[in-house]
């Protein structure tokens, strides 16, 4: 898969081992290709603000199917008995039930020699739902715990919140939270000119001064009062975001912008934490937010009150835990079993995801019935 941040294909290599209602889940390899140079120019040049044609889309999803073969190839060992590719969404507009992902899964299946699993997004959407997030059904196989009221939050380029209530094991609450690591990253490339993707370990933003003005402005937009059910992404924030507020920012150092923006996604997603009302939650931190200390510090003083650890803390890799989610899901798949989160995704029922190319599917079909029987 790739995310929001498109700072690559994150490829991971798992064993699943059906276990009770869950599995046992083993990383064995993970590993992030970074995209070639033009390959990320026309990603980049097709992606929102912009808006790419139906050519330009259709020649993406062929050269990022190739791309996203390449980087199963380099995490593959011996015979893989299915892929689950959830590709690079182009579009999503969640309150509309209209989600987009490319990265053409059959030059995967016909690459690897394995089935593929892919269009996660669109059931749900069928279904009246977001499309998104998709990540906590497996926030809850991962991370519920019978004593502690725990919070799951992943911060890519969006960042999204999943609410576990001890003893329930399952989601109480789920939704986007709004920018994760996206509005930093835009900002620190237009200010390098390009010559800089990220604010890498929150150096810059550590030296900067937070403009308070600045902080309230962003923090009164629109989607931050929705309620939930509510999703969101590169269409609302990223380049337009900090074009409404271009002005000010350009008055600011680069430091103090960036230390702002880097506020604001603390700000927001410790919002949400307190939004449960837990007493002292365990909060499990995953994604490439969960690798910038400076961001960590802010969301650990806002958040006072919680215990802020992340997934490595609880032996699921943060870099991998994504596409590990991605894994499980394509296995609930192939079992037919519903993997949606009504109350995350506003959908009318629970549904069954994805899409299969198949490849000897009977005998894939077999091996797992034999697996989940012994369960």
């Amino acid at each position: 898969m790739s995310g929001t941040s498109l700072d690559g294909i994150d490829a991971a290599l798992i064993e699943l081992v059906p276990s009770g209602p869950g599995y046992a889940v083993e990383l064995k390899r993970f590993v992030t290709v970074p995209f070639g140079k033009e390959l990320y120019a026309q990603l980049r040049d097709a992606l929102p603000p912009n808006v790419a044609n139906v050519s330009t889309a259709a020649s993406l999803h062929r050269r990022l199917g190739d791309a996203l073969a390449d980087a199963a190839e380099k995490v593959a060992e011996g015979r893989i008995d299915f892929v689950a590719s959830h590709g690079q969404t182009i579009w999503h507009d969640g309150a509309n039930a209209s989600t987009v992902q490319i990265g053409d899964p059959y030059v995967v299946r016909d690459r690897i020699g394995a089935t593929v699993c892919f269009d996660f997004r669109g059931a749900d959407c069928a279904a009246g739902g977001h499309g998104a997030p998709l990540v906590p059904y497996v926030d809850a196989l991962l991370f519920s715990h019978p004593l502690e009221d725990r919070v799951a939050i992943n911060i890519g380029g969006i960042a999204n919140v999943t609410v576990l209530a001890r003893g329930s094991g399952s989601v109480s609450c789920a939704y986007d939270t709004g920018p994760g690591n996206i509005l930093l990253d835009a900002f620190v490339r237009s200010r390098s000119n390009g010559q800089l993707t990220m604010d890498r370990d929150g150096v810059l933003a550590a030296r900067g001064t937070v403009d308070r003005e600045l902080l309230a402005a962003m923090s009164a937009d629109a989607y931050f009062a929705l309620p939930p059910p509510k999703s969101t992404g590169r269409e609302y924030f990223a380049e337009r975001f900090l074009a409404k507020h271009d002005a000010r920012l350009r008055a600011l150092a680069d430091a103090d912008g960036a230390a702002t923006l880097a506020e604001l996604t603390a700000r927001t997603v410790a919002d949400a934490i307190a939004a449960t009302a837990f007493a002292a939650p365990r909060v499990i931190v995953s994604g490439g937010g969960s690798r910038n200390p400076d961001l960590m510090a802010r969301l650990r003083r806002f958040a006072p009150h919680a215990r802020v650890d992340t997934s490595d803390d609880h032996a699921v890799s943060s870099d991998a835990k994504e596409a590990i989610a991605f894994a499980i899901l394509g296995y609930e798949t192939l079992r037919g079993r519903p993997a949606n989160v009504p109350a995350a995704t506003g959908a009318r029922e629970a549904t069954v995801l994805g899409a299969i190319a198949p490849h000897r599917l009977s005998e894939l079909m077999a091996r797992m019935e034999c697996e989940c029987r012994s369960t």
